[in-house]
């Protein structure tokens, strides 16, 4: 490639990073502008990845970023959808509860998707529930009818060709090796050759942290790789699933627990589970890297986060490992499925922020540095909202830059 001269960099080719790039193009078009992928295209990590599931905003704390911008980007997505083609049909969702206690949570949820601005909640009975998902168990459940599907990977291809028909740049193959400032910018050594800019916003996912670093950043917390597993259901068994069934989720933990996403492709998947990965793209089980394994094993608030979570963690793995545990979880929701109706499927690995004292990082994170921006955590729902989550970086990504 040669040295390419930029105004401003945004580091990583997933769909926050792309809606970075088109976001910084809409408020400033005449910026000199690239995006940097490690990979051969975009969306390789957790954007292609994701179940598809554009989400109401039902779970987050009020006031917090990720409700705010998960309303806001759901609606922008469905608009960004309509305008170029994408589908993303509104299957309606299910949040089942299967016991008193967790029927009890289902009053905060509805309040938490009351106050965030969800349309169309709706508490149902036994009887009601049926009534939208036949096969389903539970007694008692909510349902947002608009909540609606699409395929993450499209939006994102979608998003790179508007960067560059804005005038922008997307280099695939382009690798941060390191970076160095200079008197009046950055240098970064790429896979692709070196590239300088006057300024850098690094969206790199599950590498956040470690770029953070490399910019001489303190990101104050580490990523944590979760390895999500999925079982599709066979082809006649998915015929009967309409929609989205989710369990009650345990407030403890970021995670919804194994749930059955209806697909644009048409498949029903099953799952995710939530097992946690020495490998930062630990996709399938085996020997990490050294590099991850030992930045993981090094951390203090992995082994403080495993103490509080002990049990959970432990069951996952099981899950993990047990086709019969998985096909249980399945169950609570779907009673009348076998072990045999579930499928072999795929894998994501979701990046989690966690403290030194082995908290789960919540809500968006963002930290500035030397002529950059950094955002350190957008787990789920970062693909529904992000569009919004987009603009709200590039507004205070400009703010930083140099007029």
């Amino acid at each position: 490639m040669g040295e390419g001269r930029f105004d401003a960099v945004v580091v990583g080719g997933g769909i926050v990073g792309l809606a970075v790039a088109r976001a910084l193009l809409l408020e400033r078009p005449s910026l000199r502008l690239a995006v940097l992928e490690r990979e051969a295209e975009v969306a390789r990590h957790q954007t292609g990845h994701n179940s598809g599931v554009i989400h109401s905003g039902l779970y987050y704390r009020p006031g917090s970023l990720k409700a705010r911008l998960c309303v806001e980007g759901g609606r922008e997505l469905h608009r960004f959808c309509e305008e170029h083609g994408i589908p993303h049909p509104a299957v309606g969702k299910l949040v089942v509860a299967t016991t008193p206690a967790e029927a009890a949570r289902l009053d905060d949820l509805e309040a938490r998707g009351r106050a965030n601005g969800v349309a169309g909640i709706r508490r149902l009975d036994a009887a009601g529930l049926r009534e939208v998902e036949p096969e389903a168990g539970g007694i008692e459940a909510l349902h947002v009818a608009a909540t609606a599907i699409t395929d993450y990977g499209a939006v994102a291809r979608a998003l790179a060709a508007e960067v560059v028909d804005r005038g922008g740049r997307v280099l695939t193959r382009a690798g941060v090796i390191g970076v160095r400032a200079l008197a009046d910018a950055l240098l970064f050594d790429t896979t692709a050759g070196e590239v300088r800019t006057a300024f850098a916003v690094t969206c790199a996912g599950l590498w956040a942290d470690r770029v953070a670093r490399a910019f001489g950043v303190d990101p104050q917390v580490r990523i944590l790789a979760f390895r999500g597993e999925y079982r599709h259901l066979a082809p006649a068994v998915a015929a009967r699933v309409r929609g989205l069934v989710y369990p009650v989720p345990d407030p403890l933990l970021p995670f919804l627990g194994v749930h059955l996403t209806r697909t644009v492709a048409g498949h029903v998947e099953v799952g995710p589970n939530a097992v946690w990965t020495l490998a930062r793209a630990g996709y399938r089980r085996g020997l990490p890297p050294a590099r991850d394994a030992w930045e993981a094993l090094a951390y203090a608030g992995l082994w403080r986060l495993g103490r509080r979570h002990l049990g959970s963690a432990a069951f996952e793995f099981a899950r993990s490992l047990s086709p019969r545990l998985f096909a249980a979880s399945a169950r609570r929701l779907m009673p009348s499925l076998s072990d045999a109706d579930l499928l072999p499927g795929g894998a994501g690995v979701r990046a989690q922020a966690v403290t030194p004292a082995g908290e789960l990082v919540d809500d968006f994170l963002l930290r500035p540095g030397p002529r950059s921006l950094h955002v350190l955590n957008a787990p789920s729902p970062a693909a529904t909202a992000s569009l919004a989550i987009g603009r709200h970086v590039a507004r205070r990504a400009l703010t930083l830059m140099a007029p």
